[in-house]
């Protein structure tokens, strides 16, 4: 029979740590997220409902964006063991220059939109971690400014081709003279995709002030304060809109747009130039033999054509197609730091991150953009490390197992 007694206070004093009183909300919120999917929990509270959905939906069905997520979900990562990796180095070169992490921040278009410190925000954590950061053509800050804000950040501007091809060139002169290092052209959007979550809810650039959103206003009230009373909405590539986002796109890019084309860009932009949007093999070696020095394999997060082909799936025979001629990069269904290495194990240079750092943006502003690429690069170098690891340049076929 067990003997009980009564335990002494000096015994229960080392068990009895509470937690530590924090007094500041967002900070509150941002430590007790773990993972991106806890900030995108954070994000969906305290964000108006059509601003989230805007940010969180993709195409149709969403079906493009499932199949991704499933497929980084269900695939099987191999640990090598008995491996010392007491260092792990998660640096990598992009566009020939090393980035701190595997992975960049993806262009976002009407960023202020999910939280008030938009572009700049992520501009300034990109510039204090080393990641490099690309400013979307329909961002919510102009060029000058983002530039402003963090001057010795990598900075990317990414174009989408409009039918006015004068602006194009406006805009390429303009990230020039900011500094900015390469040119993005996003080849997926001759036409804009259908986002009916978009259309449900009656979203438009700006809000309007109809009965749905004055009612989510007093569910949000902080966020409306901040929309409210900081700098209205300044567009990076134009001066005002006032209607959806689709009636935007199709209204401003050109669908006649061809591979011919780039002679055009090429005649603006000497720099490094990245294409992105690759969803075929054929269409990766077309455009590297076109002179493009990176690719990113992408569906456009689901955003575009539904049932699109998954990045991921793509990955080895490209890779294979392409060689050494021009970086591969990889987007769309990375919510994980385990997501970025299974892509560099499969082949991918590097990764870019858009949603997941949305989230956290939404989530706190730029301490949130902080948190999730803390998140994401605590997450990188943990797998690394158990799966035997050292840097990413050892990481293999051998690593990872597609369903």
């Amino acid at each position: 029979m067990t003997e009980r007694q009564l335990p002494k206070w000096s015994e229960l004093q080392p068990l009895l740590r509470p937690k530590p009183i924090r007094l500041d909300p967002t900070r509150r919120r941002l430590e007790d997220a773990l993972t991106i999917a806890d900030l995108r929990t954070v994000a969906r509270r305290r964000t108006p409902r059509s601003v989230f959905d805007y940010t969180d939906g993709a195409a149709e069905a969403e079906i493009s964006l499932r199949r991704a997520r499933r497929l980084f979900r269900d695939l099987e990562l191999r640990p090598s063991i008995l491996q010392d990796v007491s260092e792990v180095d998660t640096t990598t070169d992009m566009l020939g220059k090393p980035a701190a992490v595997p992975f960049s921040f993806a262009p976002t278009g009407f960023t202020r939109m999910m939280h008030h410190e938009g572009e700049r925000a992520v501009a300034r954590v990109a510039q204090r971690r080393g990641i490099p950061y690309a400013l979307s053509t329909m961002g919510t800050t102009s060029i000058e400014d983002v530039a402003a804000a963090a001057p010795e950040a990598r900075k990317w501007f990414q174009l989408y081709v409009w039918k006015d091809r004068s602006a194009g060139e406006d805009l390429m002169a303009r990230a020039k003279a900011s500094g900015f290092e390469a040119l993005q052209l996003t080849v997926d959007v001759p036409v804009a995709g259908a986002r009916l979550r978009d259309t449900r809810n009656g979203f438009s650039i700006p809000p309007a002030l109809s009965v749905r959103t004055v009612l989510d206003a007093g569910m949000h009230p902080a966020w409306w304060l901040n929309l409210l009373t900081t700098r209205p909405l300044e567009f990076a590539s134009l001066q005002s809109w006032g209607g959806t986002v689709a009636d935007l796109l199709d209204k401003l890019f050109d669908p006649t747009m061809t591979i011919a084309d780039l002679e055009w860009l090429r005649a603006s932009w000497d720099g490094p130039l990245v294409i992105k949007g690759i969803q075929t093999v054929e269409d990766a070696r077309r455009v590297v033999d076109a002179g493009a020095d990176a690719i990113v394999l992408s569906n456009h997060g689901g955003r575009q054509l539904d049932r699109a082909p998954v990045p991921l799936r793509l990955l080895p025979d490209v890779k294979e197609a392409v060689g050494d001629r021009a970086e591969v990069w990889l987007d769309t269904g990375i919510l994980s730091g385990a997501d970025v290495v299974a892509a560099l194990a499969l082949g991918a240079d590097a990764t870019m991150v858009g949603r997941a750092y949305l989230y956290g943006l939404m989530a706190g502003g730029e301490r949130g953009v902080d948190r999730a690429a803390e998140i994401l690069t605590r997450e990188v170098r943990r797998t690394m490390a158990l799966l035997g690891v050292r840097s990413v340049r050892e990481l293999g076929l051998q690593h990872v197992r597609l369903p």
